[in-house]
């Protein structure tokens, strides 16, 4: 099979964003006089959208939906003005995407971080390379539910099993075996490789440009 396309997810795959978002969600937590969380702890809370961060985050008294809704406005609030301040592309992102753009690969986003931040890190960091940038619109199609990486696929012109799905948790293995595509586990992101393995992973890259010898 030639591979067409590739799908990437954001947060731990194209872009370490752990610096802006734990710092947001600490600055929300110390404003309504709650404990906050080290890196390595917040690292943990990432991959299922903010509102899932947000509750993790919470006090287990405090993670009734008034509290979360409450915090999740206000972490949204925050981070929109944070979200691309230390966020970077890891090493030899910018390479991959210059190398995979001169082959003709379309190259896509899917995230579950809300769609209008997906859209300002991924357009504000990556201008030239990406057809689509898509993050979470609705809690009934977050990831690993495979409709929106389904139209993502149709919207390139490509069958599901021509893509290439990347991404650095068991989240993103879940959504490429859900959706038909081929699973790619990155190990300079949140996960682990025995979670990337254990849900579905296909190939483990230790490198970005590593994704080459698939094509």
């Amino acid at each position: 099979m030639k591979f067409k396309a590739v799908l990437f997810d954001l947060d731990g795959t194209l872009v370490n964003s752990l610096i802006d978002i734990a710092d947001s969600i600490n600055k929300v937590l110390s404003e309504q006089n709650f404990p906050t969380h080290s890196y390595e702890v917040i690292n943990d809370f990432i991959g299922s959208g903010l509102r899932n961060l947000v509750t993790k985050a919470l006090p287990e008294s405090c993670k009734d939906e008034i509290s979360i809704n409450t915090t999740f406005e206000s972490m949204v609030t925050v981070y929109r003005d944070n979200c691309i301040h230390k966020t970077a592309a890891y090493d030899g992102i910018i390479e991959l995407l210059e190398e995979l753009k001169s082959r003709n690969i379309k190259l896509a986003i899917l995230s579950n971080k809300a769609d209008e931040l997906t859209k300002k890190i991924g357009l504000s960091l990556f201008p030239d390379y990406f057809e689509i940038v898509m993050g979470l619109k609705s809690e009934a199609t977050k990831k690993p539910n495979p409709a929106a990486a389904i139209q993502i696929s149709a919207d390139l012109g490509c069958l599901p099993e021509e893509v290439l799905y990347v991404g650095d948790s068991g989240i993103d293995m879940q959504t490429a075996k859900n959706a038909n595509m081929y699973a790619v586990g990155v190990l300079w992101g949140y996960r682990p490789k025995e979670e990337l393995l254990a849900e579905g992973a296909q190939t483990i890259i230790n490198h970005p440009l590593e994704l080459l010898e698939l094509l």
